[in-house]
């Protein structure tokens, strides 16, 4: 995640009463404020803790342990992808190795045999130490026929749940598996987590400080722009280079010859879930439909269906790859599922299924109807992903509210019309959200004034609705005021975005 200065603090510094924002910064960790609190209190729980950390690959997992944990681990391990057993546990023998302090390395012929020898190793540290056990990358570890999880349950069960010292750490990329096989796991580790956590992707204010903080004093403009390319992935972000304007940087990301994000989906998938080519399906039929798609239409587009396609979707969703968005006042089986990875949407739109040669395409299209309109959808679905940030502008935070959107098609006497978001409150107010990606103050015209009041009457008509309803735009910089923008009730800027 970057070039940075870590300054490990002692551990009495670091689990005493401090302030967590000062040791955020000195670590350079940005914006995980409860995931620390939460390691911290069970680090000092008094009972042995088994805690999941998750989240989709490039996400900062291993960093966030790392810097907390490092310099006090008992044990740590990361499992290799695509290795067999034999390898992983030879690793695993040269780790206990290492952190044994002996000349040798156990043999290690099963999972069972890797983790008594874990056990005869922590057996051995201080009675009042607190033993720190990570081991990274989890679902690698897990090859067929390993029986890695059954070990991994009798260690806990048959021992360290009987201790008060151990804090084990499992971690993984593959967030499907850490679901399944830990979370919802119904053999030995069925409620044996006492701790989940899940690292999401940054929202904007957390990529407005974490890239100030490496050097790029961007304005919030930009920062939005650089956002609809690599979404609120650290390390994608820790691939900028500060010298360089975020154009220069796209190129050389993404378009220049080997370019380290061009790469970066077919890898990411592959890395993430078995089957990939089935996700990929998936995900590109989604990407062609920017309103989103029906359960059946995805079905009718992939092939794919029943328990098969329900597990990709929810996989998917888990990692922050889609959302699904209901129908206004309709049933579960009009769910819209839409991609809501700005990294996914920008390399469908510009990069799959492309062969460019221009190593400066982005810079030399800048400012094309392609790019214009793409940052006008991307726009829309970084809000949707920022709904509590517009909740907290419309100050409506502590009203209970649900979101979804609305469509009415047309027929041969009338033109269909949607609303993206519709946030329908506790009340009796709906907010109907337009987002408007502009360079500047959005101008309304007499058209779009009609289009806005007709569109509210159609809404009306249609849901027979009783509430107050509200227009709300969402935009860079505001409404132009004229004589049209009084159709307008409510504002969000892009500035309330990154609160």
């Amino acid at each position: 995640m970057g070039n940075f200065l870590l300054i490990f603090l002692p551990i009495s510094a670091l689990f005493c009463n401090f302030a967590p924002k000062q040791y955020m910064v000195m670590n350079r960790i940005i914006a995980r404020t409860n995931e620390i609190k939460s390691l911290e209190r069970m680090y000092r729980s008094g009972k042995s803790e088994f805690i999941i950390v998750y989240g989709r690959r490039r996400i900062g997992k291993t960093f966030l342990i790392n810097n907390l944990f490092a310099d006090r681990f008992t044990f740590s391990f990361v499992g290799s992808r695509k290795q067999k057993q034999a390898i992983q546990l030879q690793r695993f023998a040269s780790q206990l190795k290492y952190y044994s302090g002996s000349q040798y390395a156990p043999a290690l012929n099963s999972w069972e045999e890797a983790f008594n020898e874990l056990r005869v190793l922590i057996e051995r540290r201080p009675a009042e130490e607190r033993k720190v056990i990570f081991i990274d990358e989890m679902p690698w570890i897990d090859t067929p026929h390993s029986a890695f999880v059954e070990a991994l349950e009798y260690f806990w069960n048959a021992w360290a749940a009987q201790r008060t010292d151990i804090l084990f750490i499992a971690c993984g990329s593959a967030t499907s598996w850490m679901v399944n096989m830990l979370v919802k796991n119904q053999g030995g580790l069925h409620n044996r987590i006492t701790e989940q956590i899940y690292l999401r992707p940054f929202r904007l204010g957390e990529c407005e400080e974490y890239l100030h903080d490496m050097g790029c004093m961007w304005d919030k403009y930009s920062i939005l722009q650089c956002y609809m390319a690599m979404g609120g992935v650290p390390y994608y972000m820790s691939l900028l280079n500060p010298e360089q304007s975020l154009a220069q940087n796209i190129d050389r990301l993404f378009f220049v010859k080997n370019a380290p994000l061009r790469e970066e989906f077919e890898e990411l998938f592959n890395a993430l879930f078995n089957q990939a080519d089935k996700y990929i399906a998936v995900i590109s039929a989604l990407a062609g439909r920017r309103e989103g798609m029906l359960r059946a239409e995805i079905m009718e587009k992939t092939k794919l269906s029943g328990g098969s396609l329900t597990k990709i979707l929810n996989n998917l969703e888990r990692c922050d790859f889609i959302e699904t968005y209901a129908r206004f006042h309709s049933s579960v089986r009009n769910t819209f599922y839409r991609i809501s990875d700005p990294y996914t949407l920008f390399y469908f739109k510009f990069l799959h299924n492309t062969n460019t040669k221009d190593e400066h395409w982005w810079t030399n299209n800048l400012h094309s109807h392609s790019v214009e309109a793409w940052q006008g959808f991307s726009f829309e679905t970084i809000c949707m992903t920022h709904i509590e940030q517009i909740k907290q502008r419309l100050g409506i935070s502590g009203i209970a509210t649900t979101t979804s959107c609305w469509r009415k098609l047309g027929d041969s006497s009338s033109r269909g019309t949607q609303i993206d978001l519709v946030i329908d409150r506790a009340d009796r107010i709906i907010n109907l959200c337009e987002m408007k990606f502009a360079e500047g103050p959005y101008s309304i015209t007499k058209d779009y004034e009609e289009k806005l009041r007709n569109r509210m009457a159609i809404f009306r008509e249609d849901t027979k609705t009783k509430k107050s309803l509200v227009t709300t735009m969402v935009t860079t910089y505001g409404v132009a005021r004229g004589i049209h923008s009084g159709v307008v009730q409510s504002e969000v800027l892009m500035d309330d975005l990154f609160a």
